[in-house]
């Protein structure tokens, strides 16, 4: 029996995980006594563990560069959580979750969405009464839904309302959802630049979405028929392709509709994208919305998505958060898994099946809901209860090796879909080197002072994003000594570095958390600067006056001024328009985990629709805060 029987009898549940290990041990060690005798270089003790692909159905490739592994043949024990035998070299092609963003049903945001997961609330509801148009529900038919999906923040994305009623809703949603997970990836500001493709060129995201409902277009040919004005266009193009003009993007791009499986079907290719070198990052995303009374259905779903990935090495290079590791996807036919776990519980299984009563019917998002779902268990150590059991998330402790040592948990994410592809992703937890773990010190960054840099697209916009952020910074601060340390330096470093510099700005330096968010609240409750606040507006022109942009040594003069402690000229040339890499300036990691990520930026959603009179927000209804 070779490698390949041990694994294909595993997998369908013919050997358990230990018959399987000892299996696969006693061929290596046949091979090794086999096999002449050479000489070996032993790694560095400091040297990444490998962990190939399992399940993959990418093609081996030939060399040892980033993006080669193995094929389906070279299946390792590491599918096992046992250490794999060692036959061959290859490179680690796992991808990092290293961005995470979401709104499903009755959460606006990913903190909502896990408090609901946890808790096993029912979403479901009646039709919304606030929603445009007829209900898309049938008398007595519930679904989980969506809310606001009639407003949009057209005004951030430098979008007309003319042209922001015309686009498709789920288009509208995923360009938010797309931008908060960017955002909570630091990949908005210089570091998107940074992202170089295969030719040199930046900004080499890849963008990889699943959906398949085209209901407003549906809406628009009705209203069309009834003498309306113009009609939305039909197709999913736009959801990446607006997303790679906006952001002058250079990845590859792709909708993708599998029904139920689309954003799983996406995943799979933007891991085969980073893999073979094709973008230096990738975003997949899903979306779904029901907006049209053809495809009413009880228990209907909604939901949108996005994750942004990176090979891991990269991620661990440029100091990114990492949510979870994608260690395989697979598409087509895939061999069935075993419905067994170890005695530790060591796997994970969100399917359709475990997805539907929690967030509805939700096709193509029905996979980025799975995906969401699994990736946030990894992250907070919790395994989600049976939906309706009335159950709170238990502890899921740690698979171990023969030796006692602690296994990453794994998660197995696979939707079936009638007529469709089967798709699957291994996902696993991070656990970084015990030897690299940050210590942290149990305060808020007391005694060092910080430049806190916050930038909008309008004034109203700027004031919003300040309010939200001073809510968050006081409830971290009510919230940490219970958890684990706040890193005030982390929180400025991740705003410096990680976010777009946008025309509306202001910059304070701040010691600690009650200073920073008491300044913050007094210019968001009165829209002037306090002590201390410094505040610009390039809206009008006249950023960078010198044209300092222009002149290529003044990337040195700005890494002088840093290194010398001139954080006061630093701040005064940003706020003339100059543009600064703070990431290169301060190249710091970012915290090991996610819990003190600053939140997004602030959507005014202004209610947009078919055949608008007046742009949006005229009519008395107000902006909403998103």
């Amino acid at each position: 029996m070779d490698d390949r029987d041990i694994l294909t009898r595993f997998k369908t549940g013919t050997l358990d995980r230990a018959q399987a290990a000892r299996l696969l041990e006693r061929s290596a060690a046949r091979a090794a006594a086999a096999a002449p005798a050479r000489p070996r270089t032993p790694a560095p003790a400091d040297a990444p563990e490998h962990r190939p692909a399992a399940g993959t159905t990418h093609r081996p490739r030939t060399g040892t560069g980033p993006g080669t592994g193995g094929g389906p043949g070279a299946t390792p024990a590491a599918a096992l959580n046992t250490a794999p035998p060692a036959r061959t070299e290859a490179v680690d092609d796992r991808c990092a979750v290293v961005g995470l963003a979401g709104r499903y049903p009755q959460a606006p945001d990913l903190r909502a969405h896990w408090e609901n997961l946890r808790g096993g609330r029912n979403t479901s509801s009646a039709a919304p009464a606030s929603r445009p148009g007829a209900s898309p529900l049938a008398a007595g038919q519930r679904g989980h839904f969506l809310d606001g999906v009639d407003g949009f923040d057209a005004e951030f994305f430098g979008i007309t309302p003319a042209e922001g009623a015309l686009m498709d809703p789920q288009e509208r949603l995923f360009l938010e959802v797309a931008w908060e997970a960017l955002e909570d990836a630091g990949c908005t500001g210089p570091r998107l630049d940074a992202l170089t493709g295969p030719h040199g060129a930046p900004r080499a995201l890849g963008v990889f979405v699943g959906a398949g409902a085209s209901d407003y277009a549906l809406l628009g040919a009705e209203a069309w028929a009834r003498g309306g004005r113009q009609r939305p266009s039909s197709g999913h193009s736009a959801l990446t392709g607006r997303l790679v003009t906006l952001l002058g993007l250079n990845g590859p791009a792709q909708a993708v509709d599998t029904a139920e499986s689309s954003a799983l079907t996406a995943l799979h290719l933007a891991v085969g994208a980073l893999r073979r070198g094709e973008c230096a990052a990738a975003l997949v995303g899903g979306v779904e919305l029901l907006l049209h009374a053809s495809r009413a259905r009880d228990l209907a779903g909604e939901g949108v998505g996005a994750v942004v990935l990176k090979p891991l090495d990269r991620a661990l290079a440029d100091g990114d958060q990492v949510h979870a590791v994608v260690r395989a996807t697979a598409t087509g036919v895939v061999e069935p898994v075993p419905q067994t776990a170890g005695p530790s519980g060591a796997s994970l299984y969100e399917t359709r099946e475990t997805t539907v009563p929690r967030t509805g019917d939700a096709g193509a998002a029905t996979g980025l809901a799975a995906l969401t779902a699994a990736v946030l268990q990894l992250r907070h150590g919790l395994r989600l209860p049976p939906h309706g059991s009335g159950a709170d998330a238990a502890p899921w402790p740690r698979p171990r090796d023969a030796q006692g040592r602690e296994l990453p948990r794994t998660a197995v994410v696979e939707v079936s879909a009638e007529g469709c592809p089967t798709s699957r992703a291994v996902v696993e937890e991070y656990m970084p080197p015990r030897a690299v773990r940050p210590e942290r010190a149990a305060d808020d960054g007391a005694g060092r002072d910080e430049l806190v840099l916050l930038s909008a697209p309008t004034p109203a916009h700027l004031t919003a994003g300040a309010a939200r952020l001073a809510d968050w910074l006081c409830a971290v601060a009510e919230r940490a000594p219970g958890e684990e340390a706040f890193d005030l330096a982390d929180v400025a470093r991740v705003l410096r570095a990680g976010r777009a510099a946008q025309p509306c700005r202001i910059a304070l330096v701040a010691g600690d958390v009650p200073r920073l968010a008491g300044a913050l609240r007094h210019f968001a409750d009165t829209g002037t600067p306090g002590a201390g606040v410094h505040y610009a507006d390039l809206r009008s022109g006249g950023a960078d006056p010198l044209g300092l942009n222009t002149v290529p040594e003044t990337r040195d003069y700005l890494a002088a001024l840093w290194r010398g402690g001139r954080v006061e000229q630093l701040t005064r040339l940003w706020l003339s328009g100059l543009d600064i890499d703070w990431a290169a300036l301060d190249p710091g990691p970012r915290a090991a985990g996610a819990a003190w990520a600053p939140p997004p930026s602030v959507f005014l959603h202004k209610p947009l629709w078919l055949d608008s009179q007046e742009p949006a927000g005229t009519d008395g209804r107000t902006e909403r805060p998103a």
